[in-house]
Parts: structure tokens; sequence; C-alpha cells
């Protein structure tokens, strides 16, 4: 009979998770700086560029392939630090749901769609919507969606009566894909309007985000705050695809190894 796994002590398993971010953060900025690159131009000078196609063109005529990995050391460090975070939350939610619900701790959860209706039910659209203002601008509803998706997906492929731990990698990466795509869709507005403000701050303007909205949709149309769009959710798949698979890889590595 094979030998039951035991169980890592919460701390261990919060190492785990930090390690199995960070991990995952350099895989989606490697993976996905190009397209990043690409977005952000669009976004800030939506009017230089006719498309996708032209910027990409552009990009590389004026600087060739280093053209699109300018910034990739200070989203290294950002997203190292930022996914090494995210995952331990990510996974220390997971735990605590999972004791205050009875369960065992390797139990499966079910996807946020069913937190949902319970939140609406108690308190209401607003229950959705609390927290400092910032969050809510962005990353409360964006990784509201981004985790959302992801689990979603997963259960999706695990109709068949599977483990979402047996998944291969291309169910992992088509469901981090998802999630990535359901984050953009949710905030990208917000995150446009953030790229304005950045430029204008180095420009030596100050401007509010209300007030920036308000500019570019008046002066420009709503197209203007979707620009972009496109080499965002063309870069959700491979950047937050391999994001979710080098985070799962390593971490069932990892968790595997300390277990035996």
């Amino acid at each position: 009979m094979p030998q039951e796994k035991k169980v890592l002590q919460p701390s261990l398993q919060g190492a785990i998770d930090l390690t199995a971010g960070a991990s995952g953060g350099v895989a989606c900025v490697y993976t996905g700086q190009p397209f990043d690159t690409v977005k952000v131009k669009m976004q800030t000078f939506p009017n230089m560029y006719r498309n996708v196609l032209d910027c990409a063109v552009k990009t590389y005529k004026e600087r060739g392939i280093r053209g699109f990995y300018q910034g990739t050391t200070p989203a290294l460090m950002a997203h190292i630090s930022e996914n090494a975070v995210l995952f331990l939350s990510y996974g220390f939610c997971q735990r605590v749901v999972r004791s205050l619900s009875g369960l065992d701790s390797k139990a499966e959860l079910s996807t946020v769609w069913a937190v949902i209706k319970n939140v609406l039910k108690t308190d209401g659209p607003l229950g959705l919507y609390q927290g400092l203002t910032s969050t809510l601008m962005r990353e409360m509803p964006g990784y509201f969606f981004f985790f959302g998706g992801y689990e979603l997906s997963r259960t999706i492929f695990t109709r068949g009566g599977r483990s979402k731990d047996d998944l291969g990698p291309i169910p992992l990466m088509v469901s981090g894909g998802f999630g990535g795509a359901c984050l953009w869709i949710a905030v990208y507005p917000i995150d446009c309007v953030k790229s304005r403000i950045q430029v204008l701050s180095m420009a030596g303007q100050q401007a509010g985000f209300f007030s920036t909205f308000r500019n570019i949709f008046m002066k420009e149309g709503l197209k203007a705050i979707y620009s972009g769009l496109t080499p965002t959710m063309i870069r959700a798949f491979p950047a937050n695809g391999a994001l979710f698979l080098a985070y799962e890889l390593s971490r069932k590595a990892m968790m595997d190894y300390m277990s035996d």
C-alpha cells in the first residue's frame, strides 16, 4: 500500500506558496513582457499606432528585440514580489476557508461563484466592494475575477471526476490564461487611466483618476480607454498560463518532496 503523505505545517506550506508564486512571477514576466510593452505604448500614445501589428513593427524597427524587453528588470522585481505575496495569500485563504468550514486540509474547495451567491444574499451588491478605495478601483475586483476564472476553468476540466491536482500542463495553462483574460476584461479601463496618469506625472503634471478618465473619454472617446486591449488579451494566455503552470508544478514538486 502506498504510504500516506504527512500534512505539512502551515508555516512550511506558506513558504512553499511564497516560493512557487515567485517562480510563477518570473515565468509570467519573460513570457508576457513583449505584449505588455506593446500594450503600454498603445495605452499612452493611442494616436501613434494604427493597430497591434503597427506598434510591434515600429518597436522592432526602432530597437530590435531588445525594444520589447525594456523595463524587464523592474517588472521582474515587481512580479516576483507581487506574485510571491499573492499566492502566499491565496494558499492562506484556502486553508482558512477549509478550517472554518470544517473540511480536511486536502479537500478541494468549490469555485468562488458559491461565495458570490452567499455574499449577495447576506450583504447585497455592496458586499462585493468592501475595502479601501484603491483596492476597489482595481486589485479587489481584478484578482477576484483572476482566481475566480482560474478555479472555474479548472473545475470544468475536472468534471470527469479527476482531482484538480492531477491536471496536466495544457489544462493548467488554459485555466491560467482564462483567469488572466477575466482579470483584464474587468479592470482594463482602470489600467489604461493609470498608465496615462503615470505619463502625466513624468511630464510634471498632476492628475487625479476621475479627472483623467473624464478627459480621455471626452476628448478621445471610448475607444481610447480600450486602446491596447488586443495585445493585453493575447498576452493573457501565454503569460498567465506560464504563471500558473510554474506555480502549480513547482508547488507540487516542493509539497511532494517535503511530504516524503
